[in-house]
């Protein structure tokens, strides 16, 4: 197959808008939280900004700390091995990219939004979705579909995904060649991973993306992997108008109507 040319990202500012922020969860209040590079959105039965700002401080500390001793470890597109002395949040983004096969940071949006999920939840929230540039930890109580959103696939904003409330607490984590910022060596419109690691979920995804070398002929070569890798739910490819699957997923169809939190 001849390898065709990478596609082009759509333009950033479409993404900073975060347009699909506007659909949300029914029964849950959105509060926005911005520090730096990170920008994230928390659902949760009462505005929560305060607390997930002092959370979000607490994880980049970590993080921040870790990378001014250790600069392989924002820049290594490889795995690191695992370092006992390292911060729990840097150790959890390290075990993540050995899961999958990536560097550490690949991680670093997936770790951040569980960490934040998970100290709600001690907190006393019986409910919440963090989502972080694209890639949520969701736990919630009752039925949720997460859409997909593709760029311009015709397939984007019409495939959802049906979470159980035992599947959860969860990540949802997908990355793209099309959109978004984050670093895509591949060509697919969305590569998305559930687990329930968010962290793992995460790297997984860029991992699958990056598979996604000639187009639509690489959808089972990225499904391979991901049934390979251990403590995954399932994996959903997408490239241009072209879909694959594994694992145990509930996908639905979803219309441009319906009240979901948009990926």
């Amino acid at each position: 197959m001849t390898r065709r040319a990478r596609k082009k990202k759509r333009d950033p500012r479409d993404y900073w808008r975060r347009s699909y922020r506007n659909m949300v969860q029914s029964g849950l209040v959105s509060s926005q939280v911005r520090l730096m590079e990170t920008d994230i959105q928390v659902l949760a039965p009462r505005p929560v900004e305060e607390e997930a700002l002092s959370l979000v401080v607490r994880v980049r500390e970590e993080i921040e700390s870790w990378i001014a001793t250790h600069p392989e470890f924002l820049h290594s597109l490889e795995p690191l091995a695992d370092d006992p002395a390292a911060p729990p949040a840097v150790r959890w983004m390290l075990r993540a990219g050995l899961g999958a096969g990536v560097g550490p940071m690949a991680a670093v949006a997936g770790v951040v939004a569980e960490y934040v999920g998970r100290g709600l939840r001690r907190l006393g929230l019986d409910e919440v979705i963090v989502e972080n540039g694209g890639d949520l930890f969701v736990d919630r109580r009752q039925p949720c579909t997460i859409g997909v959103y593709a760029g311009d696939s015709p397939l984007s904003g019409r495939i959802g995904i049906r979470l159980a409330p035992e599947q959860m607490g969860c990540g949802v984590c997908t990355s793209s060649a099309t959109i978004g910022h984050s670093l895509s060596l591949g060509q697919s419109d969305a590569a998305v991973v559930v687990a329930p690691d968010t962290g793992l979920a995460d790297a997984l995804a860029t991992r699958l993306g990056n598979e996604i070398r000639d187009g639509a002929g690489d959808l089972n070569r990225a499904l391979a992997l991901a049934r390979e890798t251990e403590d995954v739910s399932g994996a959903l490819v997408i490239v241009g108008d072209r879909l694959g699957a594994w694992g145990a997923l509930e996908l639905v169809q979803i219309g441009t109507e319906a009240r979901e939190t948009e990926r």
